[in-house]
């Protein structure tokens, strides 16, 4: 039996949001319970030269929402990049998933060959749409994710595996 593009995607890109949404939830408790400034893990970096926790909580948002706009053959919505606290971070992760789980799975159905371009900055991106998802989308995804997590956890907050996992099933 084989999988199809919508459930090798959207359900995995829901639960990773969700889990993403728990992590902010307890970064914003930790420097609530430590009476630090939020701002100070908003705009944590692993590095000089990474982007800060939000600026990847939006990268994440971004790369599924158009991934799924791509994969139905639709243009992708536009979020502007203005979130500067723990809520505001969170509310934009809701509503990434309300529009992840708008889509039906006919609409991302046969889309394994749909010609798929992304304009960059130093130019275009072109792929099928599986090697859209399996090769850009999904490893994106996880990178932001990912990175989102370290940050957190590299700045004293405590996250476990279990927590960038979530629950089961």
């Amino acid at each position: 039996m084989s999988i199809s593009m919508y459930q090798a995607f959207i359900p995995g890109a829901v639960r990773a949001l969700e889990n993403l949404t728990d992590i902010l939830n307890k970064v914003a408790a930790h420097a609530e319970a430590r009476k630090i400034d939020p701002a100070i893990f908003i705009n944590a970096r692993l590095a000089p030269d990474m982007f800060p926790l939000s600026r990847q909580v939006q990268i994440a948002s971004d790369t599924v929402k158009g991934g799924a706009a791509r994969l139905a053959g639709e243009e992708p919505p536009k979020y502007d990049d203005f979130e500067t606290t723990f809520p505001e971070l969170v509310a934009r992760l809701a509503k990434t998933i309300d529009y992840l789980r708008s889509f039906k799975p006919a609409q991302i159905a046969g889309s394994e060959e749909r010609p798929v371009v992304i304009k960059t900055r130093t130019g275009e991106l072109n792929f099928n749409g599986q090697s859209y998802l399996t090769g850009f989308v999904l490893p994106n995804l996880y990178f932001h994710v990912t990175t989102a997590y370290a940050i957190a956890r590299h700045n004293g907050v405590e996250l476990g595996k279990k927590d960038y996992l979530g629950k089961a099933g």
